[in-house]
């Protein structure tokens, strides 16, 4: 029998569609309103009574769980679906971390041992009018100061070794009214000989070292002055050439003038 009874409840429950707004009002009708008190019947009853007393409430309960399931299920929040998260950047980062990093340009190539790029190692060309050989370097320039009328052309030469002899020689081409004014030079006056003399359209300066005297190792300056026919004269015709010697050997540079301006 109670095998049969709860058979039948299993398949009541099953069929059984619920109305839940139904529902709804009467479980708030019941928490509302008074108890109820039945009168308690006599214990010697039928069977059957007692056995359909039975049936119909465990129906009740079995439809009030039912009605109390579909208002959960109906209440609870649909399953949510979880899809791969993005990583989020990481504290003090201000982009989100890449999975795959960005790609990196190569790098110079690099001298052994150093970690500066190499590049290709160019010697600086001469100026125009420098000449370098041994201990000597010298450089020749037109003063900026020459004027229409005047022209001083300039010799720095340079020496790493003292000299024990020095001749230094200057060759103004004459193109119209040339004229020695003088001479100057950083190096003492006494220690050279100094001459200009005109020869074959030349106009030739020189300075020679006088015997026993050295000259240092350092910088110098050499000048040659003259007057011109008038008009801006070209130093084109014009050079210069350096003999010494000194404890390194002997050396000679020679070049020309450039203009300054």
């Amino acid at each position: 029998m109670n095998e049969e009874i709860a058979r039948r409840l299993r398949e009541a429950a099953e069929a059984h569609r619920p109305d839940r707004a139904t529902m709804l009002a009467r479980v708030q009708r019941g928490m509302a309103g008074p108890t109820v008190r039945h009168r308690a019947r006599p214990f010697a009853r039928s069977g059957t009574r007692v056995a359909l007393a039975g049936l119909a409430a465990t129906g009740i309960l079995a439809t009030g769980g039912l009605a109390v399931a579909a208002i959960v299920a109906h209440s609870s929040p649909s399953p949510t679906v979880t899809t791969p998260a993005t990583p989020s950047p990481t504290a003090g980062s201000p982009h989100p971390t890449s999975a795959r990093p960005a790609p990196v340009a190569p790098a110079p190539a690099t001298t052994p041992g150093s970690s500066r790029p190499t590049a290709p190692v160019t010697s600086p060309s001469p100026a125009a009018g420098e000449s370098q050989n041994g201990a000597l370097r010298s450089a020749g320039s037109v003063d900026p100061h020459s004027t229409v009328y005047w022209t001083q052309s300039n010799l720095a030469l340079k020496t790493t070794q003292p000299l024990t002899s020095l001749t230094i020689e200057m060759r103004i081409v004459q193109t119209g009214g040339v004229r020695n004014t003088g001479t100057w030079q950083t190096l003492p006056s006494a220690d050279f000989t100094v001459t200009a003399q005109e020869a074959g359209g030349t106009l030739v300066y020189r300075w020679v070292l006088k015997p026993g005297v050295t000259v240092p190792a350092g910088s110098f300056e050499f000048a040659a002055q003259f007057n011109h026919a008038t008009g801006v004269r070209s130093a084109a015709g014009d050079g210069y050439r350096v003999d010494a010697q000194g404890t390194g050997g002997s050396a000679s540079v020679r070049g020309g003038f450039v203009p300054t301006r």
